[in-house]
Parts: structure tokens; C-alpha cells; sequence
């Protein structure tokens, strides 16, 4: 295999070449109305044809849609598309867009070896099938293990593709299915280079591998990345089945090749999709896998999404549907500590995966990068920053930022440095990732990095060293809210509150391919079976694998109820009664942070009472954000549309969680003494046995009076539904304050949480 960055490079230049000369046409979904196929087609292929035909005939149709949506996709002038838009049946033709990728420790820090937990769910998930949208997956990886399965399910009606590298016994029963999706990115960029990636299931990135086995891996014991992190590896459901959609490439996730395979795993017969992949916001008809994840739900599949990597900057969150379960991240109690120690005796705080030859015992000379670069970017260590002979024999401190944190190790060594301390800015605070460096290397928080510029300026001989301190259990405060994790309010609908929950999502230990290095750099020869990676990448297939676990335990669960389950046992505190904090401010975190909380499976497997939506409903809240008859046409199919004269409210979604935006006194309609009254209304349905249900209410603002009628419900059978309105009752506040709290429904062993949130605007 050709070194990495070389590859890259080729990629780039390739597809630049081939976007030149095809830069004429674009990708377009072609949405139909199914209930308006002319009398004349025998079926709505022929017509589907005709109407593409009817614009361009040197255009051919790259997928043909009929479970996410009805119609197709295909390559388009911006000319052609417009005059396609304007035939009978067309509801709508949107322009592709192109999406981007966004464990030893998990299972017992969630609580899933307890050994009191005997529901079916927890030690089996045999019948339950979870499908990865992602790079593919690597067939060869232990945590694919299919000793002790049974038979693949006989609803099963999936594939196992082959291609490069990857062939139909590299599925077994453990990944049942594996297949790959590729028109939409080579109408693009044209045909595969198989001598720099796989045109097959093969995963040569490690993405998917990872969030895959994170899911659903087997049961591997002695796992670990170069010594680190040792134990036995699993995934959130080992007993759970895989199929795997690779619709991922070097040069991104297309839109129509993720809305392929989502038509597939909901053909196949999936229970739950994860998808660990986003773009900017868009509105939900236009956005892919919010579309594509409505049709799955309305199949029964949970969808599992990450919130996305731009925190700790507010309104950072993509997929933020409601029918979608969005997933931040936060930490695990495990930690890979690597103390930097000054010339002056003082001892700092840092982590790192480096497993080389470690430093000498002796003292180093210690320089900051800006300090010695004539460039602007000096301080980040980005390729070419470092003069020659300046960091010589040294250890270099370096920022984080705009390139990736090992190339800042390899920049160092480059330029003969024998060592790196990465410092955090303010974007990052005091997270601390750890990375498998090929130099001795230590990460490092803000206030440390600081602390060492301190240092640096007034030594006249500032001196360092580096040791590995090995794997550490029981770190705490945990979890906290990673600095990277998005963040809300949702800026798309912000009477849903995201994201929903947080779950582990740093530091995270699953498989990975052998096609790269765990650092993914060219100069990095290593290979491991497992690799130790961060982001909301690795959080959302946390939620999947557990939602394979609440779909084994209750298999009549519907995607809401599974969701509402998960939400409403969430905890937002520690044991201590202290809020979880939010690493990025060393604050207590909100639930603009963190949502419900922090994902307790144990609990979720049994939470009393659920909040159910149906498809229907979802349907209804779209309504209420006043779409056009074309646009919810889209999302039915081409029958219902909106029943003319019924009064829509998004507050009336029955959701698990409260957001409840209000005006200022300056906004539309406010006053100096003018007050915002807003009612919520809910629905639960007893999923325990007879139980009698009272509500309190936790706010830390006077400036809303919140009532619940009524305030105690009685439950006397299982799926009974009882129906309460709250009742929101604010004065005029600063816009841009917040003030959060929360409504409980408490009855014997159950209780019943939801956050509450208030945003003045």
C-alpha cells in the first residue's frame, strides 16, 4: 500500500481533474409523487425513465427509490434539473449533498456486566439486527466472532456483497450482511481507483470498523492498543447481529449513495441503523438522513446519529430531527496519563497512547513553537513551521488546532525535536484526548499549557521530560461533557430540545482495519487490531447497540418508546447530587450540553412509563412547521397530506424532554409587564406494572411558573395512556438567557425524568 498522505494526495489531485471535466453536471433526488404515475406507464420504473429521459438523453438513473422515498437519482445540468421540476408528478429534484464522518471500558462503565441483570436483552440480542451506514467494515477482526451464534435470523433478507478484498464467506453469522454503494460518488469523481481503495464492503478507513464493533462487537479478551486499555473488548450488543452499508469513501458520504443504503437495510430488515456522519444544518426535507431515518422509523428501525464535533460553540448540532436519536458525547472513568515534569520540579497533568521508546531520565530543553516559528501558524506546528536546527534534541510545546494532533508529533520530529507537549486553547479547555503518537508526546490542558509559557519566559534554561504513566481506572468527576461534543439549542426547531442524551465518546477502544495505521498517517507503519479513537462517532453506535438491547428485552418497543426509555433514566448528576460537568468550562454542564443526561441502560431496560410517537405524529409536527402539500407529500409517500382547518402545534409532539423558547419584552407581541404563557401537552403509556404517578418540578428560575394538570396519574394495566398539559407561565427575560429545570413523574421504584429547558429570544 502506497503511504497515506501520498494516496490522499493522488485522491485530491484525481478528483479535482474529474470535477473539471464534469463540473457541467451535478447529482440530483428526484422525488415523484407515487399516487400520480399517468395511466399510460405499466409501472412507476417506466416512468421514473421517461421523465429522465425527457430532459437529458445521455443522463442514466444511478439508484431507483421506493422505501425511503419515491423516485430517483441521477446526473443533471443545473438546466435540465430546472425544466425537470417544472413535469407533472415531480415534487421535488434537490441538489446532492455531501456528508462527512463525524470498548474495554464502556460495557462496565454503563453498567451492562452487572450480574443482576437478567432480562433477555442483556446477555443475548441473537434476533436483533443492527445496520452501520459508514466506510465498510474489516472481515478479519476478532470482534466479528461468530462462535456460539445460531442460525441468521429467517427475517433476514439481506446480502453479503463482494469485491475488492471482501468476499460473500468474509460474512458469517455474526455480520450477516455487508454492502457497498457507490454510483453517486463515482458519477462524481468516476471510476474507483482500486489501487487506493476498495470497491467492495472493505473498509479502508477504520471508521466504520470501529463504530460497528463498538455497537455490536463479540466478546474479545486481552484486547488492547499497544498495551493500552487492556481487557475484554465488546461491543454494546455482542449478541446482536451486524449488517453493514458502506456508503463512505476518501472523498466523502453522497447523499444518494446513504439514502441507497438506507433503502436497503430497511428492505433488508434491520431493527436499527446507526449513523455516524452529519453536514451543516439544513431544513428536514432537505436534509438526506433526517429524510431517510423518517422512512426508517416509520418501518419500526431506531436511528442512532451523531450530534456532531463543533462544540463547545452553541447551536453546533446536526441531525437534529425528532425522530432521530441524537448522541453527544461525553467521558469514560479511564484515562492514559502521560505527566510532563518541569525544570523547575513542577509535575503537570497530561495523556497520551505513545508506546515507542521512552525518553531518558535526564531533563530536555523545553521551547514553544511560537517562539521560535516566523510563521503565523507557527504555534500549531503545521508542516513546514518548525526552522531547522532550532528544536534540534528539544521537546517542542505545540497548540491544538487546524491540523490533526499526531501530524504535530511527526512535524516536531521532522524538524529533530525528540519530543511534543500539546497544549489546549480555550476552544478545548481541559479536555484531554489521547492519541497514539509516534513520539514521546503529552496532551495537555489549557491551564497547564499556560502555566508552561509562564515557565518558558522566565527560566533562562526552561527543561522538560515525559513519562507514561500507563492506563488509569477510575477517573473522576465522570462522565463529563467532551469540549468537542456539539451543542445546542436546536437551531433548526427550537422546541425540541438537543441533543437527547449523551454516551461514551472519548477514548474509545473497538476494531479496526489493517488497511491503515491507528494514526492514519503514511509514515506510521504500525497495524492493531484495535484502536482507541474520540468523537460523537463513537457515541452514537453506543446507542445503537443499546437500543439492540431494549429491542431484545422489548421487542413491541417502538423506536420512540426505545428512545423515551433511554431519556427519561438518564442521569444529569453525579452520586454526589452534583450536576455533571462540562469539560470545556469546568462548569456544570446543561441540558443544552448534555440533553436528558447520560445514557443508564440498566434503568432503561426497565423505565415505568414511556412517551410513544408513531409516525403519524411526527407527521403532525410537521405539519405544524406549516411545510407545503408537496413537501409532506414527500415524506407520506404522495397520499396524506395535512387535514385543512386542524390547528398543528409543535409543543404538542410527545416528546421526552421540554425546550421552551420565549420572547423578550422588546419581541413581537412582548411588553415591559407582558408575560409568554405556552402549554405542552404529553402522553404516557405504562410499559410496568399498576402504579400511581406523582409529578414534581425542579426549576432554577423564578421567572416561570410551570403547572401540571393534572399532578397525579394512576396506571392500572400495561400500555394504558393517560394524558397531562403543562402549563408555562414566563415574564420577560434578557434575550439570550437560559434557565433550565426539571419535570418528574415519580411512583414506587420509577422515576420518570424529562430536563426542561427556557431560552429567551
Amino acid at each position: 500500500m502506497k503511504p497515506r498522505n501520498v494516496v490522499l494526495m493522488t485522491v485530491i489531485m484525481v478528483f479535482c481533474y474529474r470535477y473539471v471535466a464534469a463540473q457541467h453536471q451535478k447529482t440530483y433526488i428526484v422525488h415523484m409523487d407515487k399516487a400520480g404515475k399517468p395511466s399510460v406507464f405499466t409501472d412507476h420504473m417506466e416512468w421514473y425513465e421517461t421523465s429522465m429521459r425527457s430532459v437529458s438523453e445521455s443522463t442514466s438513473m444511478l439508484y431507483a427509490y421506493d422505501k425511503v422515498m419515491h423516485g430517483f437519482s441521477t446526473r443533471l445540468t443545473v438546466e435540465e434539473a430546472g425544466l425537470l421540476r417544472n413535469q407533472p408528478g415531480i415534487i421535488s429534484v434537490q441538489e446532492e449533498v455531501i456528508y462527512e464522518l463525524h470498548t474495554t471500558r464502556s460495557p462496565e462503565f454503563l453498567g451492562l456486566e452487572r450480574s443482576d441483570m437478567t432480562l433477555s436483552g442483556s446477555g443475548s440480542g441473537g434476533d436483533v439486527i443492527v445496520g452501520v451506514v459508514d466506510t465498510g467494515v474489516w472481515p478479519g477482526s476478532k470482534s466479528l466472532d461468530d462462535t456460539g451464534f445460531g442460525p441468521v435470523p429467517s427475517l433476514w433478507k439481506g446480502e453479503c456483497e463482494s469485491g475488492t478484498g471482501f468476499n460473500v464467506t468474509s460474512c458469517n453469522k455474526k455480520l450477516i450482511g455487508a454492502r457497498y454503494f457507490s454510483r453517486a460518488y463515482e458519477a462524481a469523481y468516476g471510476p474507483i481507483d482500486e489501487t487506493i481503495e476498495s470497491k467492495s464492503p472493505l473498509d479502508d478507513d477504520g471508521h466504520g470498523t470501529h463504530t460497528s464493533t463498538t455497537s455490536t462487537g463479540s466478546a474479545v479478551t486481552g484486547a488492547s492498543l499497544f498495551g493500552f486499555a487492556k481487557g475484554k473488548a465488546r461491543g454494546m450488543a455482542p449478541r446482536a447481529r451486524l449488517a453493514v452499508y458502506k456508503a463512505c469513501w476518501l472523498g466523502g458520504c453522497f447523499g444518494s449513495d446513504i439514502l441507497a443504503a438506507m433503502e436497503k437495510a430497511i428492505i433488508d430488515g434491520v431493527h436499527v441503523l446507526s449513523l455516524s456522519i452529519g453536514g451543516s444544518i439544513s431544513d428536514y426535507p432537505t436534509d438526506i438522513v433526517a429524510y431517510g431515518a423518517f422512512k426508517a422509523v416509520s418501518h419500526g428501525i431506531f436511528v442512532s446519529c451523531s450530534a456532531g464535533n463543533s462544540g463547545p460553540a452553541p447551536q453546533s448540532l446536526s441531525n437534529v430531527a425528532p425522530w432521530i436519536a441524537t448522541v453527544g458525547a461525553g467521558t469514560l472513568d479511564r484515562d492514559f496519563p502521560a505527566y510532563v515534569t518541569l525544570g523547575n520540579g513542577k509535575k503537570l497533568y497530561g495523556v497520551s497512547l505513545y508506546s515507542g521508546k521512552p525518553l531518558p531520565g535526564s531533563m530536555f530543553p523545553l521551547v514553544f513553537a511560537g517562539n521560535i516559528s516566523n510563521t503565523t501558524t507557527g504555534r500549531l506546528c503545521v508542516p513546514g513551521s518548525l526552522p531547522q536546527g532550532r528544536v534540534t534534541g528539544k521537546i517542542v510545546m505545540c497548540e491544538r488546532g487546524l491540523n490533526s494532533r499526531v501530524q504535530k508529533g511527526m512535524v516536531v520530529k521532522a524538524a529533530g525535536g525528540v519530543g511534543m507537549i500539546l497544549a489546549n486553547t480555550d476552544t478545548f479547555g481541559e479536555e484531554l484526548v489521547a492519541d497514539t503518537h509516534l513520539i514521546p508526546s503529552s496532551t495537555i490542558g489549557q491551564k497547564a499549557g499556560d502555566e508552561i509559557k509562564r515557565y518558558i519566559v522566565s527560566d533562562n534554561n526552561p527543561t522538560a521530560t515525559i513519562t507514561s504513566g500507563g492506563t488509569q481506572l477510575g477517573v473522576q468527576p465522570s462522565p463529563v461533557v467532551a469540549a468537542f461534543s456539539s451543542r445546542g439549542p436546536n437551531p433548526l426547531t427550537p422546541e425540541i430540545l438537543k441533543p437527547d442524551f449523551i454516551a461514551p465518546g472519548v477514548n474509545i477502544l473497538a476494531g479496526w482495519t489493517n488497511k491503515v495505521a491507528p494514526t492514519g498517517l503514511s509514515e506510521d507503519p504500525r497495524r492493531a487490531e484495535f484502536n482507541i479513537v474520540s468523537g460523537t462517532s463513537m457515541s452514537c453506535p453506543h446507542v445503537g447497540g443499546l437500543a439492540a438491547l431494549l429491542k431484545e428485552a422489548h421487542p413491541e418497543w417502538s423506536p420512540a418508546a426505545i428512545k423515551s426509555a433511554l431519556m427519561t433514566t438518564a442521569y444529569s448528576t453525579y452520586k454526589n447530587g452534583e450536576r455533571l460537568l462540562d469539560v470545556a468550562s469546568g462548569m456544570p454542564s446543561t441540558p443544552f450540553d448534555h440533553g436528558a443526561g447520560h445514557v443508564d441502560p440498566v434503568s432503561a431496560l426497565d423505565p415505568g412509563l414511556v412517551y410513544d410517537a408513531s409516525a403519524g405524529d411526527y407527521l403532525s409536527f410537521l405539519c405544524a412547521l406549516n411545510y407545503s402539500s408537496s413537501v409532506i407529500r414527500m415524506f407520506t409517500g404522495g397520499s396524506s397530506t395535512c387535514t385543512a382547518g386542524k390547528k398543528y402545534r409543535v409543543e404538542d409532539l410527545n416528546y421526552p424532554s421540554f425546550s421552551v423558547p420565549l420572547m423578550t419584552a422588546s419581541g413581537q407581541g412582548g411588553g415591559s409587564s407582558a408575560e409568554n404563557i405556552v402549554k405542552y401537552t404529553r402522553t404516557l403509556t405504562n410499559v410496568g406494572p399498576p402504579q400511581t404517578y406523582k409529578v414534581w418540578i425542579l426549576s432554577n428560575t423564578k421567572a416561570v411558573k410551570i403547572k401540571v394538570e393534572p399532578e397525579e396519574l394512576t396506571f392500572t394495566e400495561k400500555n394504558e395512556k393517560k394524558v397531562y398539559t403543562v402549563t408555562f407561565t414566563a415574564s420577560s427575560m434578557e434575550s439570550g438567557t437560559t434557565s433550565f429545570g426539571r419535570l418528574v413523574w415519580s411512583g414506587g421504584k420509577y422515576v420518570v425524568s424529562s430536563p426542561i429547558a427556557f431560552s429567551w429570544v
